[in-house]
């Protein structure tokens, strides 16, 4: 029987090995077109998805919009022959009724189940419209200078962030971001690549996405490890959308990766799943509360839809 987690996880591996993280990118190049996203829906994918059309992208699309083989032809396009597409996974759990189940226990349990289907990039086409090729233009940002988008959201999310604080890092105890001066980092990619890994620390807490305990109960002694996956997954998503170049936060902790991902084929699911948890929850502290935060709110619908896609999203599949 086909292991779809074994297979990713070994492509993942097989990155890994060669030294290249697949999330860390020069996003600077490409601003507003770095998230992948269906073409037809502009619904961005999520999750180990992304990281899987990330590493798709390496064969030089100008934007990774992508969509299935029957919506080309439903848009009024076709793709190419010869095109080989890109496998990505469809994840959902299913609710299943055990016909005889045990005494004192539920006649419920949750089944998860994870599918492959294939896509194509838009450049892989021909015939689409205009609109499914290009989708809609996004803003660019000065690359010498901190980010007053980048600065408003980190606000609006409610973690409290002690810049000039020392070294960078995430305080539990005291439930503060400390981090240098902006002045003190190279560039504002470096600022913050550092400030996204420390926020989606952040996230983990028990009031927001309460992580600790489930990753020491999940991965044991390599909890920190993972926790550390999850941090730079995070920090990738978010450098995707604001177009910060990515780098990887401490290069030691790929050796931890690998060992990580030897062991268990679906741990990079269960960390690529947590970050773009926490990153869904920073969006949604974003929009939730006036005046500040809805007001930081519409302007990402103007630049940003994927920040309101992602929240729809949610919503649909919760109905």
């Amino acid at each position: 029987m086909k292991n779809l987690y074994q297979e990713v996880t070994l492509r993942i591996l097989h990155e890994l090995e060669r030294g290249v993280l697949p999330w860390v990118r020069p996003w600077a190049a490409t601003a507003g077109a770095n998230v992948p996203c269906n073409a037809v829906t502009n619904r961005p994918y999520s999750g180990t998805n992304v990281i899987l059309l990330w590493l798709a992208e390496k064969r030089g699309w100008p934007t990774p919009r992508f969509l299935t083989f029957n919506q080309a032809k439903a848009a009024g396009g076709t793709v190419r022959a010869g095109e080989h597409g890109t496998k990505v996974v469809f994840m959902k759990r299913l609710i299943v009724k055990d016909k005889w189940p045990k005494a004192g226990e539920d006649d419920e349990r949750m089944v998860p189940l994870m599918r492959e289907y294939t896509v194509f990039n838009v450049a892989q086409c021909d015939g689409l419209p205009e609109h499914v090729i290009n989708g809609k233009p996004m803003r660019t940002r000065n690359p010498d200078t901190r980010d007053e988008l980048a600065d408003d959201f980190v606000k609006a999310t409610g973690a409290v962030v002690k810049e000039g604080a020392g070294q960078a890092m995430y305080v539990p105890s005291q439930d503060f971001i400390g981090i240098p001066m902006f002045a003190a980092f190279k560039d504002a990619d470096k600022f913050y690549n550092t400030l996204f890994h420390e926020l989606t620390h952040w996230t983990g807490a028990k009031a927001r996405c309460d992580r600790s305990d489930g990753m020491e109960g999940r991965f044991g002694d390599n909890a920190y490890a993972a926790e550390e996956l999850v941090a730079q997954l995070g920090a990738a998503f978010m450098c995707a959308e604001f177009a910060f170049d990515g780098e990887c936060q401490d290069a030691s902790y790929i050796a931890h990766w690998i060992r990580l991902l030897k062991k268990d084929d679906k741990a990079f699911f269960t960390a690529a799943s947590a970050a773009q948890k926490a990153v869904d929850f920073l969006r949604g502290q974003v929009l939730a509360e006036e005046p500040l935060e809805q007001q930081v709110a519409e302007r990402f619908l103007e630049d940003r839809a994927l920040l309101v896609n992602n929240l729809v999203r949610d919503m649909r599949e919760n109905i």
